[in-house]
C-alpha cells in the first residue's frame, strides 16, 4: 500500500465494523489459534509487545496514521471512538517516541476502546497497568511528543506489516498481534472454533501420554527420511 500526501489530514467518520456477533466470538480465541485458523496470515511483527504480562484485546479497528514524534491524531481519535473500538496507529515512518500515556488511555477508556496496537512507543506503563488498559506497542520510551503536523484517521494503514482497515478485528495477547479482515470475521471464528475443539481433543490424547510420534503418524515419514535409532 502506497500512502500519498492525500491521504494526510483526513478523518473518516462513518466506517463499516465487524459483524459484533464475529467479534465476541473472535475474543475467545488466542491469537495463534486465529492466526492458524486463518490460513497463517494477519500477523504483525513480533516486536509488538504488551506492556503487562497477560494484556489482551479483541475490538474493532479505528486507524490513525501519525507523524513521527507527534501524537495530535490520538486525539482527534479519540471522538470517532465506539463501545469495543481498539486504537491501531501507524506512524509514517519508524519511531519509538511515548506518543501515549495514562490520560490518553483515560480518556479512550471513557469512549468505549478496548485497547490500543501501536507501531511506535507508549509511556506511563505502570499506570496503564495499574488501569489495566491493554496496550501493545514496538518500545517503551518517556520520550513526549508534539501536536504539530497533521497525519488521518481512519483510512487504511499498515501497523508493523499488516495491513488493517478501519473495522477490522484485531486481537492481541502474549503472543502476539492478529488482524481478521472484516468481511471474514463470522468465517474466521468458526474456523478457529473447529481448530480449538481439534486441539482439545490432541491435548487430552497427549495428557493421557500418547507420543506425537504417533498421533500424527510421524514414525514412517520419518524412517523414509534416513531417520535411525541407536542402541
Amino acid at each position: 500500500m502506497s500512502m500519498s500526501m492525500n491521504d494526510l489530514g483526513i478523518v473518516r467518520r462513518s466506517i463499516a465494523r465487524a459483524d459484533r456477533a464475529a467479534v465476541d466470538r473472535l475474543a475467545a480465541f488466542g491469537v495463534a489459534t486465529i492466526h492458524e485458523a486463518m490460513g497463517r496470515v494477519g500477523l504483525m511483527k513480533t516486536y509488538m509487545r504488551p506492556i503487562y504480562a497477560g494484556a489482551h484485546l479483541c475490538g474493532t479497528a479505528v486507524t490513525v496514521l501519525l507523524q513521527p514524534g507527534d501524537n495530535w491524531m490520538l486525539h482527534v481519535a479519540a471522538e470517532q471512538l465506539r463501545e469495543g473500538d481498539v486504537v491501531v496507529a501507524a506512524c509514517t515512518t519508524d519511531n519509538d517516541d511515548g506518543f501515549f500515556g495514562d490520560l490518553l488511555a483515560t480518556s479512550f477508556r471513557a469512549r468505549g476502546a478496548k485497547g490500543l496496537v501501536i507501531d511506535g512507543g507508549v509511556r506511563d506503563v505502570k499506570d496503564l497497568t495499574a488501569m489495566q488498559f491493554p496496550v501493545f506497542s514496538r518500545a517503551i520510551s518517556a520520550k513526549g511528543t508534539v501536536k504539530a503536523t497533521l497525519g488521518s484517521v481512519n483510512i487504511p494503514v499498515v501497523c508493523a506489516g499488516a495491513l488493517v482497515n478501519p473495522g477490522d478485528v484485531v486481537i492481541a495477547d502474549d503472543d502476539g498481534v492478529v488482524v481478521v479482515p472484516a468481511g471474514v470475521a463470522g468465517k474466521v471464528a468458526e474456523a478457529a472454533a473447529a481448530r480449538e475443539a481439534n486441539e482439545a481433543e490432541k491435548r487430552a490424547k497427549l495428557a493421557a501420554g500418547v507420543l506425537g510420534l504417533d498421533m500424527y503418524k510421524m514414525r514412517e515419514p520419518l524412517e523414509k527420511a534416513g531417520l535411525k535409532y541407536l542402541d
